[in-house]
């Protein structure tokens, strides 16, 4: 990926020499000078903030880890499994390198460093906005845009840590959210910070998108569905929004979901889609999502069409039917048919094709039909939670005669479960869905499988267990002076 950071940089400015465009993403406070050359032109902070999302299209971020990789393959999405393994519960070995396996001890390992990483950069952005924005920045759109996105980023990525390393079913357990998870760092320099709880982090998220939120403001009237501005693939207004809902929804604040879900649906300009013919990832329905240079070549390792599709992220026919309920081939769903994946009779197995057939080279960070899902799930009454999750569902094809009904919180739960494995399928959702409503027990489409809470909580990686915060080494913590 540093290959691609590079080749767009040079597109974004031209104040970067080739030895330097990529070395910014690794400012800290001891090598802070070619940040003091960076910030001191609007165009320097216009890059640094385009990086950030650059950043995010890596392998161990949104370009594999928490999008189509890792997290769907704990929620046993793909029947391909790794070279060295034939257990697919050993995806849940945490404790231990497996080498030649999934290893997914590491892949937390690198995913944890990684989000940490862009996050410290997104907090050099945001100090050297207070040291030069008000000099560098003279328009005022720009001056706002800078930190209302910055401070978007920040609460974005740290909500996905606490997802994975925070407690399972934050809503439904009171003393689960006194867990102990994850530091929210806001300062950018190498002093250690420590662990907070689960609803302290949940707090801190919600600060920073609620100012995120006012700078952004000048965006209210943003037409999403006008996709010549490009303001889909970067922390617009209404993506605050989403984001607001999706965190509320979250901490079982139901009412606070409810009114920004409904905000989005009804402001922000874009309608679900009832055709996903080339474009299979309903590029249309994106709220906000990252801009991937040469997707396709870059993730052909994981989706390609050919003689190999079996090295691929395949699964099998079989389990293709059951995640979509379908028969063979046939099916009212949009979604499972062969507009959205690739069938091979022989092979017997299936290929998305959200990465293959991508022309928009669109990696989806949040998408229109979560809205639904979300004011159904804050519904006031039944007919009202039914209506949300079935107008996503008539739009995929499916008939009225086989509406869902929401009667009870059981019933919705179960839709909506059928729903986000549907819907966000290769997208890294449903293993979040699942561990946030606190669902165990065996998976429907991988019936050899039985989730376990343990599944759901990532264990600290052995370096922040050693080097991380301590009460004996808070004090011995030095902030490195720019």
């Amino acid at each position: 990926m540093k290959k691609i950071i590079y080749i767009l940089l040079i597109g974004i400015t031209s104040i970067f020499s080739f030895a330097s465009c990529t070395e910014w993403l690794d400012v800290t406070p001891n090598t802070d000078v070619p940040a003091k050359e960076l910030f001191t032109t609007e165009n320097g902070f216009r890059s640094a903030l385009a990086g950030l999302y650059i950043t995010m299209t890596e392998e161990n971020s949104y370009g594999k880890n928490l999008s189509f990789g890792l997290m769907e393959q704990l929620a046993q999405m793909y029947d391909k499994l790794p070279d060295g393994t034939s257990d697919r519960r050993s995806v849940y070995i945490y404790d231990r390198e497996t080498s030649g396996a999934y290893n997914t001890k590491g892949v937390l390992a690198n995913t944890w460093q990684a989000q940490y990483h862009i996050i410290a950069n997104v907090n050099n952005l945001l100090k050297w906005w207070e040291l030069n924005g008000e000099v560098v920045l003279v328009d005022s759109t720009t001056h706002s845009m800078i930190r209302g996105e910055a401070l978007a980023l920040r609460a974005f990525l740290h909500f996905d840590l606490l997802r994975g390393w925070g407690p399972m079913d934050y809503a439904g357990n009171e003393t689960n959210r006194e867990m102990k998870c994850i530091p929210y760092r806001t300062v950018a320099d190498h002093s250690k910070q420590p662990l907070l709880p689960a609803r302290e982090v949940v707090a801190n998220i919600i600060k920073d998108l609620k100012e995120a939120r006012e700078y952004m403001s000048y965006e209210k009237n943003l037409d999403l569905g006008d996709r010549t501005n490009k303001r889909h693939l970067r922390f617009n207004y209404h993506a605050i929004n989403a984001m607001l809902a999706r965190v509320y929804n979250y901490a079982g604040e139901k009412d606070s979901a409810a009114i920004y879900a409904k905000m989005v649906i009804e402001e922000c300009g874009i309608v679900l889609e009832s055709d996903n013919n080339n474009d299979p990832i309903l590029s249309k329905e994106v709220i906000c999502g990252l801009n991937m240079y040469e997707l396709e070549d870059n993730l052909s390792e994981y989706f390609a069409l050919g003689e190999k599709i079996n090295t691929k992220y395949y699964l099998n026919i079989s389990t293709l039917n059951s995640i979509f309920e379908s028969v063979g081939s046939e099916s009212e769903d949009m979604r499972a048919k062969g507009t959205a994946f690739h069938r091979s009779t022989e092979l017997q197995n299936a290929i998305s094709l959200k990465y293959i057939e991508n022309d928009n080279e669109i990696i989806p960070l949040i998408r229109l039909p979560e809205m639904y899902y979300i004011a159904c799930e804050s519904a006031a009454d039944a007919d009202e939670a039914a209506a949300y999750v079935n107008a996503v569902r008539n739009k995929r094809g499916i008939s009225k005669a086989k509406d869902v009904v929401c009667d009870t919180e059981e019933l919705c739960l179960a839709a909506l479960n059928k729903e986000y494995r549907k819907e966000f399928y290769g997208e890294g959702q449903y293993f979040w869905f699942l561990k946030t409503h606190g669902v165990v027990g065996v998976l429907t489409h991988s019936p050899e499988v039985t989730l376990v809470e343990e599944n759901f909580i990532f264990p600290l990686p052995d370096a922040e267990v050693e080097y991380g915060w301590t009460e004996e080494n808070a004090s011995d913590d030095e902030t490195v002076e720019d």
